[in-house]
């Protein structure tokens, strides 16, 4: 019994030390959890001061630099801005000054057209055409050989059968003289490349525009190639390019018959080449002529160096010889001279002595 009442009072005792130590534990904990609480409150209060503070500097610092971001973007754009005014400027005054330009080239095309109006007016008339043709003709010429050189063309020529050229070159051999006459086959012309009219009609004037060729090119045969006056060749003047392109385009067989009529097509352009290519073999046969002049006169200059030359080497002879003379001349004047000082320096008081 006394053991089992030891043993009872033994765990009294231990569970009143065990509750002892447990409240004594829980009001420790209770007490450190308190300081905790408080030391947690403080250190978030600092860090929320930290915090905001170091929010209110960076907030600071980051306006600071918006700002200056913002006004050196807005001085890009001023810039900028400024920049495509004075561009957008520049672009409005030359549109501006195209746009006037724009207005006096077309007044001129207007004028230009009324001219062109006029012209087609004036050259309906064949005679007109004629006289077109021989004013183009000679203002070729005389761009070429200049202002009336009768010893290269004669204009309005006048042959031996009595047929008058609008011009004849008179080109050395062996081209010799060249005539030539202009033609200006105008109406089935443009009665054949005219879209307005139909087709068969257009085709019938091209036959009409072949035979008005043909027969110029016949008559230019015919009259300005006469053997023993004029070569056995003659030049076709069509005073529009437009004739002569469409003739070399589309109409070769003309081309044939020209040639076999030995009669050369040409336009303003073709003329001006085939022109100065003939003043360019004048050049060269005045040139070879002109050779034959220089090479005499160069042998005849050689003679007369030759001449020279012997008389100079004659000359050089006696001037030699003198040279020789003059040393020798200067050789005695200069042993008379040593003489002479020789004998100044002579003492004569010394000499009376020695008599004495």
């Amino acid at each position: 019994m006394d053991i089992a009442i030891i043993v009872l009072l033994a765990i009294l005792i231990i569970l009143t030390v065990i509750s002892l130590m447990k409240n004594i534990n829980e009001s420790h904990i209770t007490e450190r959890l308190g300081k905790l609480e408080l030391n947690m409150v403080k250190e978030m209060g600092d860090f929320k001061n930290d915090l905001n503070h170091q929010l209110g500097e960076d907030f600071t610092k980051l306006n600071e630099q918006l700002e200056k971001r913002l006004l050196m973007i807005n001085e890009k754009v001023n810039e900028r801005l400024d920049q495509n005014f004075e561009k957008t400027n520049k672009t409005f005054i030359n549109v501006m000054e195209r746009l006037s330009k724009i207005d006096e080239a077309q007044k001129k095309i207007e004028t230009l057209s009324t001219d062109i109006v006029s012209l087609q007016s004036v050259l309906t008339d064949k005679k007109t055409r004629g006289i077109y043709g021989e004013v183009n003709l000679q203002h070729i010429l005389a761009n070429v050989f200049g202002e009336k050189n009768d010893s290269i063309y004669r204009l309005q020529y006048t042959l031996s059968t009595g047929s008058i050229a609008d011009c004849v070159l008179f080109a050395p051999d062996p081209l010799g003289t060249i005539c030539i006459d202009s033609k200006f086959p105008l109406e089935n012309y443009q009665l054949m490349v005219d879209k307005k009219i139909p087709i068969e009609a257009r085709e019938n004037y091209e036959k009409m525009f072949k035979q008005d060729m043909k027969k110029h090119i016949d008559a230019i045969s015919s009259k300005y190639i006469i053997s023993g006056e004029t070569t056995d060749q003659a030049i076709l003047f069509l005073p529009a390019e437009a004739i002569f392109a469409e003739v070399n385009a589309y109409h070769p067989d003309l081309i044939d018959y020209a040639y076999k009529r030995r009669v050369w097509i040409t336009s303003p352009t073709t003329l001006i080449s085939t022109l100065t290519v003939i003043q360019m073999i004048i050049k060269n046969i005045e040139r070879d002529q002109y050779t034959s002049i220089i090479h005499e006169e160069l042998n005849k200059l050689g003679l007369e160096f030759a001449r020279y030359k012997e008389r100079w080497d004659k000359l050089a002879k006696s001037i030699q010889s003198v040279n020789k003379d003059v040393e020798s001349v200067s050789i005695t004047a200069d042993k008379i001279s040593k003489k002479f000082e020789i004998i100044n320096q002579v003492d004569i008081t010394k000499i009376e002595d020695k008599k004495e």
